[in-house]
């Protein structure tokens, strides 16, 4: 049942020409390993002028071209970081965020509660986390915080918490349903994607699946269950 629906929905997502940023999580088929799957897109050329970038276990974004940049404030950020047993992907500085409240002994719900969309008007772009902790009584978790229906005064926030992995497969969600102006921010539930035995085939698919003129880097992050170790592939449009 559920490879049938995955291969639905890795089909409309090759389709779709802008689904913007997007996260899967889930885990291998062997139940082994956890995985986090995080990409960005880009239209303009400052969305476009970047590559991802591992730093000692974290990934952050960074200018392909630093004469190029003309505004790093929602593009340059930490997409994945970890603290002890917790790891966090996110499509935006809210990243920090969680960590900061983590290492404050506080929840990475209340850190999302001091959120909201990105400023980024008429799109308001959602922003989205997917939350790892080995040590949590559920398997992964995903938040989107949204404006309602592109109102700037009414932030919406969606909390998924995912009980048991679906073994070789994960829920994935993204910013934005397609393309449009203004972007039409994500709707519904997370949906199942398939999830690949190790993170260099996961980057292969995924890569695969965007829309090859939009489509700017891509990650793949997978965690060992029993030992915690993780490694890191990812693939960049620029070839960094």
């Amino acid at each position: 049942m559920y490879k049938q629906i995955a291969e639905t929905n890795a089909a409309n997502l090759k389709s779709n020409a802008y689904p913007g940023r997007g996260i899967v999580l889930g885990a291998t088929e062997d139940g082994r390993k956890l995985a986090q799957i995080y990409w960005i897109m880009g239209r303009s050329e400052n969305s476009r002028n970047r590559v991802f970038q591992e730093e000692s276990g974290f990934v952050r974004t960074r200018a392909f071209d630093e004469s190029k940049l003309t505004d790093p404030s929602l593009i340059i950020y930490y997409p994945v970081k970890h603290h002890q047993d917790v790891h966090v992907v996110s499509n935006g500085d809210q990243t920090d965020t969680v960590i900061d409240y983590l290492k404050a002994g506080k929840s990475w719900q209340e850190a999302l509660m001091t959120r909201t969309f990105e400023p980024d008007a008429p799109n308001y772009t959602p922003r989205i986390t997917g939350i790892m902790d080995l040590k949590a009584p559920w398997a992964y978790a995903l938040s989107i915080l949204k404006s309602q229906d592109g109102d700037e005064g009414h932030c919406l926030r969606h909390f998924y918490f995912y009980e048991k992995a679906l073994y070789g497969y994960g829920h994935c969600i993204h910013t934005y349903q397609g393309d449009g102006n203004p972007l039409p921010s994500f709707s519904g539930e997370p949906y199942i994607m398939p999830v690949p035995e190790n993170p260099e085939k996961a980057c292969q698919l995924y890569w695969s699946l965007l829309n090859e003129e939009n489509r700017i880097s891509l990650l793949a992050k997978y965690i060992d269950v029993e030992t915690g170790k993780f490694e890191i592939r990812m693939l960049n449009r620029h070839g960094a």
